[in-house]
C-alpha cells in the first residue's frame, strides 16, 4: 500500500505545505491522509490529495481564514469561487479600513491637539437598551483583564457596543446624533455597570456621551457617570464577523423564545469538560425547512446540519435580546451560531461552537 501513497514529505515538497503544516491540518480536519499505519504513526496521502493541499497551500498564503479553508476542499469549484470572491472582498474591505485609520493618524500627527473629542446624543432608553443586550458577554477570565470591559464604538450616525469573552461576542447598536471624529473605546465594566444604574434612575429623554481616547462621560440632565479608558487592542468585531465563512448562505429559523426556553428546560443535552469545568452543551437540529429541533448527539432523520453550543451561553443570549421573537442562524458545526432580533439589524450576539 505505501507504494501507492505518498508519504507526508512527499505530499510537503509536492504541495508547498511544510510537515508541520501538513500535521496540523490534520489534526483540524482539514486535509485528512488516506492512511495511518496503526503502528508507526505515519501519514500516508493518495495522489489525488496533491490539488487539495495545494488549494489549501494557496488559501492560507493569501490569508484565507481556517474555516474557510475547510469548507474550499470540501466543496465544489462553483462554490469554492463563491469563497474566493468573498475573502477578496474581506480583504478590499481590510485594506479600506486601513486606508481610513491611517488618515486619522495622519489627521493626528498634523493636529496641534493630541485629544479629539467626539460627542453624541441619542435616547436614554436606547443606550439602555444597547448596555443591557451586551452586558452578559463581558468576560470574567481573571487572566484576560482587557476582556473585563465593554467597547464604545462610535461611527459616523452609530454608536454600537460590543463586549465578548472569547466564546461568545454581543454587538448592539443604536442612531445617535454625533459630533467628532469615530472613535472606539473600551471602559470597565464597573463603569458601564454605573453608566446603565444612571440610565435606568435618570428622569430625562435624552443622553449626553462625550468620547475621547481618556475615557467617557455619560451625563442625563445634572447627573454624570465618568471612567477612564482602558490602554488595551480591544478585538475588531467587524474582523471578526468578515472571518465568518461558508459554503453556502446561513440558514435561519425563526424560533418562538418563550416555547424555546420551555424545550430548552427538558432537552437532553451532551456534557462536556474544560479546565476541570463540567458544562451542558445544547445540540440544535435544523432541516431543509428550516424547521429547528434540540436534540441529543445523533440527528434525526430528514435533519442534515447541526450545532452545539453552551446551553447556559445560549439562554443567557435569549435573555439578553428581550424579543418575543428570534432569528437563529446556522451555517455549520465549526461555525458560530448568530441571535438576531428581527426588528433591529444593529443588534446581536454570536456563540462559539463547540465540537460534538
Amino acid at each position: 500500500m505505501e507504494r501507492e501513497l505518498l508519504s507526508i514529505g512527499e505530499l510537503a515538497r509536492a504541495s508547498g505545505l511544510t510537515v508541520s503544516a501538513l500535521r496540523f491540518y490534520d489534526r483540524n480536519r482539514v486535509l485528512v491522509p488516506a492512511w495511518v499505519d496503526a503502528h508507526s504513526g505515519y501519514r500516508w496521502y493518495t495522489v489525488d490529495q496533491v490539488r487539495a493541499a495545494r488549494l489549501v497551500a494557496g488559501l492560507r498564503r493569501v490569508g484565507m481564514p481556517l474555516a474557510g479553508v475547510t469548507a474550499a476542499v470540501a466543496a465544489e469549484p462553483a462554490v469554492v469561487h463563491g469563497l474566493l470572491d468573498a475573502h477578496l472582498r474581506r480583504l478590499e474591505d481590510g485594506l479600506a479600513d486601513a486606508r481610513r485609520e491611517l488618515s486619522r493618524i495622519r489627521t493626528l500627527l498634523d493636529s496641534e491637539e493630541t485629544v479629539m473629542t467626539t460627542r453624541l446624543t441619542l435616547p436614554r432608553t436606547a443606550l439602555a437598551a444597547a448596555f443591557d443586550a451586551v452586558r452578559f458577554a463581558v468576560g470574567a477570565d481573571p487572566e484576560l483583564p482587557q476582556l473585563a470591559t465593554v467597547l464604545v464604538d462610535v461611527g459616523p450616525d452609530t454608536v454600537t457596543l460590543v463586549a465578548t469573552d472569547r466564546f461568545r461576542l454581543a454587538v448592539a447598536g443604536a442612531p445617535a446624533a454625533v459630533t467628532g471624529p469615530p472613535v472606539r473605546v473600551p471602559v470597565p465594566v464597573d463603569v458601564a455597570d454605573r453608566v446603565r444604574e444612571l440610565l435606568v434612575a435618570a428622569p430625562a429623554d435624552d443622553v449626553t456621551v462625550t468620547v475621547d481616547a481618556d475615557g467617557v462621560t455619560v451625563a442625563v440632565g445634572d447627573e454624570r457617570v465618568s471612567g477612564p479608558a482602558v490602554d488595551v487592542d480591544y478585538p475588531d468585531h467587524r474582523r471578526l464577523l468578515r472571518d465568518r465563512v461558508a459554503a453556502a448562505p446561513a440558514r435561519r429559523a425563526t424560533v418562538d423564545v418563550p416555547a424555546l426556553r420551555t424545550t430548552l428546560g427538558g432537552a437532553p443535552t451532551v456534557r462536556r469538560e474544560h479546565d476541570g469545568i463540567r458544562y451542558e452543551v445544547t445540540v440544535l437540529s435544523l432541516d431543509d425547512r428550516g424547521a429547528l429541533d434540540v436534540v441529543g448527539e445523533d440527528v434525526p432523520a430528514g435533519e442534515d446540519l447541526r450545532i452545539g453550543v453552551n446551553r447556559e451561553f445560549l439562554l443567557d443570549a435569549l435573555d439578553a435580546a428581550d424579543r418575543g421573537q428570534l432569528v437563529l442562524e446556522l451555517d455549520g458545526p465549526i461555525a458560530p451560531l448568530v441571535v438576531r432580533r428581527p426588528d433591529d439589524e444593529l443588534t446581536y450576539s454570536l456563540l462559539m461552537p463547540i465540537r460534538l
